[in-house]
């Protein structure tokens, strides 16, 4: 059951309208049972970013990882041979930056999703984000635009969707959450159509399976400049989630709770949307639409952590993090070609959130 702050006896404090936790109620949960098995997860995540070095079609030792990867920092001669120091630097190491930062982000937007909507059917997809992205890169290819072009494409019609579909659930819904939920589906719906429209005149030589590959997603075109501005983004946008947490804590136990605490239900309400939504336009920029991790990923850190969201955030950003990168090695190591990271990701979530289901039961319903 979640902990809920109305039994704590000190007061909350209020600032700019945003209730925010005393310094002995919420976090002290932190303080017992929780850092050592987050310490334990960021460790395990650490270990397979160093691994991960190494896997692939061209194999490498993590020794030889480590010392390429140290004399890239300190000033010693670098270790490796010039074929491994350009497999770890140019090749390996965007690739693992862009998992962790897109897995962290989708994790960390599902958890929020799920968390403020009382839902936890709800994913990153749900204001039709993804979708509309799709349709800005599939535009972008389809007029043979540049690949910084593509992402800011992608981003612009996913904001865009967001704002739509806000529109729609204050317009129609007076701030309704079951409206808003409803008008992302008729936004992501629009936007999947305009995807087929974009494949339906697509040269099917070129450009049609160009536009295939990057709608099922993936990070092979990932560089470490294109990884820069999304980087910041997202490291923003979990800092307002975080800096979240107690009031978010308070709504999902409802919204008169809420209100007797002193949150400002309509402001918390915003930023973690716009901060939500802004990462998951952000990522799927860049790597394409990638599904089922921020539906299922949330799930996994409520059993471990349970549903307070001071814990239910870091953990969700370790497991997203540490699940796509795994999924990513698989990815390119499989087979001869690198898979699609969005097939994978179906395959591997789809079970599992059945398995949830039926744990679940009618708790759900």
């Amino acid at each position: 059951m979640l902990d809920s702050p109305a039994n704590q006896t000190a007061p909350a404090a209020r600032t700019d309208g945003v209730a925010t936790a005393p310094a002995t109620s919420l976090d002290a949960p932190a303080r017992s049972g929780f850092l050592g098995p987050t310490a334990l997860l960021a460790l395990a995540v650490l270990v397979l970013v160093v691994v991960s070095f190494g896997v692939g079609r061209y194999l490498l030792a993590p020794w030889t990882v480590l010392q390429v990867l140290v004399g890239q920092v300190l000033p010693i001669p670098v270790q490796g041979t010039v074929v491994d120091q350009t497999v770890v630097m140019q090749i390996r190491l965007p690739r693992i930056l862009g998992a962790v930062v897109v897995g962290a982000a989708l994790s960390a937007s599902g958890a929020a999703y799920q968390t403020t909507f009382r839902n936890p059917l709800v994913s990153p997809e749900i204001l039709g984000v993804a979708a509309a992205a799709g349709f800005g890169a599939s535009l972008a290819l389809l007029l043979g635009l540049a690949p910084v072009v593509l992402q800011v494409m992608a981003f612009g019609f996913g904001l865009l969707a967001a704002v739509l579909s806000l529109g729609i659930g204050r317009i129609v819904g007076g701030g309704s959450v079951v409206v808003l939920v409803l008008g992302g589906i008729v936004v992501g719906s629009m936007a999947q159509a305009l995807i087929s429209v974009t494949q339906y005149v697509a040269d099917p030589q070129n450009t049609l399976p160009e536009i295939t590959f990057w709608l099922l997603g993936g990070l092979g075109r990932v560089g470490l400049r294109e990884l820069i501005v999304p980087a910041v983004i997202v490291v923003v946008c979990l800092g307002a989630l975080y800096a979240l947490r107690w009031p978010l804590t308070v709504l999902a136990t409802g919204d008169d709770e809420a209100a007797a605490l002193g949150v400002n239900r309509q402001l918390v309400w915003i930023v973690v949307v716009a901060a939500s939504t802004l990462m998951t336009a952000t990522v799927v920029s860049i790597a394409g639409i990638i599904g089922w991790v921020g539906l299922v990923v949330p799930h996994l850190a409520r059993f471990i952590v349970g549903p307070l969201f001071a814990r239910l955030l870091p953990v969700s950003v370790l497991l997203g993090a540490g699940y796509l990168l795994a999924v990513d090695d698989v990815a390119r190591s499989a087979t001869a070609v690198d898979l699609p990271l969005g097939i994978l990701t179906a395959l591997i979530g789809a079970p599992f959130f059945a398995v949830l289901l039926a744990r679940a039961g009618r708790q759900w319903l």
